[in-house]
């Protein structure tokens, strides 16, 4: 028995959801500049419908992506880094770690940032993604502490510089808070960065690294990748 269609009460085509949601997502825009986009392309829906769209589409679409993505990361290094946000006046912490290729492997936010805390995110990624050789971070004691209850401190680096790779991945986090004004809430934050990690994955390429034919194909094959989820 074939799955059902998760657009199969939307009189909206699939293929307009997906591109608004992609849009949202993907770049850094607002729900109203996706809106204005959207109708120089002749497609007429509200910045409300959009928002709706990619609160209801976003997850799926984000867990089909690892789905398919599953063992399409490197465990030879891992970088991790926190930065903070601001949400209503009140400082959260998101952590983010990535492996040396720029592949997001997990998203994770906490009210504080000590061993507690690198604790759990360190448990997300292990049970998640395997065994890392290196480990990369700053020298945030919550590390260490949280390393040497794992048994792993003989795998972690904290040399000067090591971590820029990380350092470098939030940018593209910051640009969507700017576009959105900052985040409402812990769980919209959690949600949001969940959402923009497997897209980031599915259509980051080391451009700098290929040939620009090869890129091309890469950003041409995402793309198709992009336009089959859940194709009917």
């Amino acid at each position: 028995m074939s799955k059902r269609s998760p657009f199969k009460y939307f009189k909206t085509s699939p293929e307009i959801i997906k591109l608004a949601v992609m849009y949202y997502v993907r770049f850094p825009l607002s729900l109203r500049q996706v809106e204005d986009i959207l109708h120089e392309r002749g497609i007429d829906i509200t910045h409300e419908t959009i928002r709706f769209w990619w609160n209801r589409f976003g997850p799926m679409f984000a867990k089909e992506i690892r789905r398919r993505r599953v063992g399409g990361h490197s465990n030879w290094r891992w970088h991790i880094d926190e930065v903070f946000v601001k949400i209503n006046g009140e400082r959260f912490y998101l952590w983010r770690a990535i492996d040396h290729e720029g592949v997001v492997l997990e998203s994770f936010v906490s009210k504080r940032r000590d061993r507690r805390a690198a604790l759990k995110m360190l448990r997300k990624l292990l049970s998640a993604h395997g065994s890392p050789h290196e480990i990369v971070t700053d020298k945030l004691g919550s590390y260490r502490a949280a390393l040497r209850d794992l048994n792993l401190l003989g795998r972690h680096e904290t040399g000067q510089y090591e971590n820029n790779q990380s350092e470098n991945s939030h940018l593209h986090f910051r640009r969507r808070e700017r576009a959105m004004c900052r985040f409402r809430s812990m769980r919209s934050l959690q949600k949001f960065t969940s959402i923009h990690a497997a897209i980031f994955n599915q259509f980051s390429h080391q451009r700098h690294l290929e040939t620009r034919i090869r890129f091309k194909e890469l950003r041409a094959q995402s793309l198709t990748d992009w336009c089959n989820l859940f194709a009917c």
